[in-house]
């Protein structure tokens, strides 16, 4: 189905491909810099953030670095490097500077529907984990984007923080973890639809949805010709643009090939596939209020850390463990299983091979996912909930992940586990590929993409104000800042109906 108003055009000004959470930021942000902007957006599917942005097929944590031990590694020296969560946790604030803009200015839905609050909570149990975990804690609290982090070995106090966790547990087992108040649920889904309900009320901007896009070519005049079936009809759309940006998940990679452009080659990917645990008990469910990570298992995948989440889909709360990962070779939840052999062309062979010999053991840790029974499940489940009952838990089937493989001059090929942007050098192309922390990062991705790509506009005293209204840090880091980063976060947690941080 594809809806358009009487100004867009074979020529728009921004073709957006694949409606998820990266789309959707991109095409509001762009509006809201130049609202003139014409916008064409394609989406395979009929409906938007039915893929990686949708609430079941995404972890939803509002990743910020508060829970995940994934991104502060223990190093060789036992010192931790909390470099990559602060990162992320600094993300994650201008996101909320962003929807906090959108609530205020352009009058955006109820925001209880897409964000809420939940504590984020770390734990570990052994002598080994709780010293590290106790080192990572005290890492972390020297910044102001992690003050009032709680720490506690007390199995009392954890009780009263987890009662689902420790119940069953034994009392003299060591254990700990680390409590931030002011964490997140956020529903992506929920979200990426609400940008774009905005964006069909705005004139310029058309919508093609049960659209696949089949070509993606350069014009000899330098704009990108992009053909698109409706897979419904049958039907041929055809459009010029000057900016093509790719956002669609794991689809993005076989259209970064079809472009051709030089700084996308060698690029690869390697799907990984995802379960959960959902609890169909309300009386359980009801008793956990909380976020609850642990560490992941040597050779998994970051996307793999275990946790026994509380999530707000649709409004109602839901309970989850997992993910448990597993191997397909299709990029989408929706795609072909064809998709991964029909990516392997020549100038990624080398690198993929490369990566995959270097990654034996993740291929190894996903072939016993994948071999893993009900009981083996259910006794992952019991290492963080030891009273659970299979009886209260289903199996519910989660989104695909395609993790970047490309090239690098010293190794080959290399595995990454994170997102990347990929444009060409003129800036008239760009491609999302990877997976997480994505979605909670997407509004700064988003603007250092508008930045690469938009440059003459981007560094205008009208852009660079309007950026400054949208997320009032820009161009300062919260990290540096302490007063900054308790003022921006009391003034979201008020607009966005947070809990506001409190010290310890």
């Amino acid at each position: 189905m594809s809806t358009s108003d009487n100004s867009s055009t074979s020529r728009p000004d921004v073709v957006l491909i694949g409606a998820g959470i990266m789309s959707a930021t991109l095409g509001v942000m762009l509006k809201e810099l130049q609202p003139e902007l014409t916008i064409a957006v394609f989406e395979r599917l009929d409906v938007a953030a039915a893929e990686s942005s949708d609430a079941w097929n995404n972890a939803g944590t509002g990743h910020s670095a508060f829970c995940e031990l994934n991104y502060t590694p223990e190093k060789a020296d036992g010192s931790i490097d909390i470099s990559k969560a602060i990162g992320i946790a600094e993300s994650f604030e201008v996101s909320k500077q962003f929807w906090s803009y959108l609530v205020q200015k352009i009058d955006f839905k109820t925001p209880q529907n897409f964000i809420n609050s939940i504590p984020h909570m770390s734990f570990v149990w052994g002598d080994a984990n709780v010293n590290y975990l106790k080192k990572r804690r005290e890492a972390l609290v020297k910044s102001p984007l992690f003050k009032g982090m709680e720490y506690s070995e007390d199995h009392q106090l954890l009780q009263q923080w987890m009662p689902l966790v420790m119940e069953g547990r034994n009392p003299a087992e060591s254990v700990a973890a680390t409590r931030m108040e002011i964490g997140t649920d956020v529903n992506f889904g929920a979200l990426t639809r609400g940008l774009f309900n905005m964006l069909k009320e705005q004139p310029g901007v058309s919508f093609h949805f049960n659209h696949e896009v089949t070509k993606l070519r350069r014009d000899p005049d330098g704009a990108w010709y992009v053909k698109a079936k409706d897979l419904g009809t049958g039907e041929k759309v055809r459009v010029h643009s000057k900016f093509v940006f790719i956002g669609a998940g794991g689809g993005s990679l076989p259209l970064l090939i079809k472009s051709d452009i030089p700084e996308g080659k060698g690029f690869g990917g390697f799907p990984v596939s995802g379960q959960w645990l959902k609890c169909t008990n309300p009386d359980v469910i009801e008793r956990h209020q909380a976020k609850v990570y642990g560490k992941a298992s040597v050779g998994s995948p970051p996307m793999s850390v275990p946790h026994l989440d509380t999530r707000m889909i649709n409004g109602k709360r839901e309970l989850l463990f997992g993910p448990y990962a597993g191997f397909s070779t299709k990029f989408l939840k929706q795609g072909s299983f064809l998709d991964l052999p029909s990516s392997i062309k020549t100038g990624n062979l080398r690198p993929m091979l490369i990566a995959g010999i270097k990654n034996i053991p993740l291929t190894r840790y996903l072939i016993n996912q994948v071999r893993q029974s009900p009981a083996d499940r259910l006794a992952a489940l019991r290492e963080y909930m030891p009273n659970a009952n299979g009886k209260d838990w289903e199996l519910e089937v989660a989104g695909q992940r395609v993790q970047v493989i490309k090239k690098d001059p010293v190794q080959g090929g290399v595995l990454e586990f994170g997102t990347e942007v990929v444009s060409a050098s003129d800036g008239s192309i760009a491609a999302l590929l990877g997976a997480s922390p994505g979605a909670s990062t997407a509004v700064s991705i988003m603007v250092s993409l508008i930045q690469r790509c938009f440059k003459d506009r981007a560094t205008s005293p009208e852009w660079q104000a309007k950026f400054k209204q949208m997320i009032p840090s820009f161009g300062q880091k919260l990290n540096d800042n302490p007063q900054l980063c308790e003022q921006i976060r009391n003034n979201t947690s008020e607009v966005l109906g947070l809990n506001v941080n409190e010290p310890v």
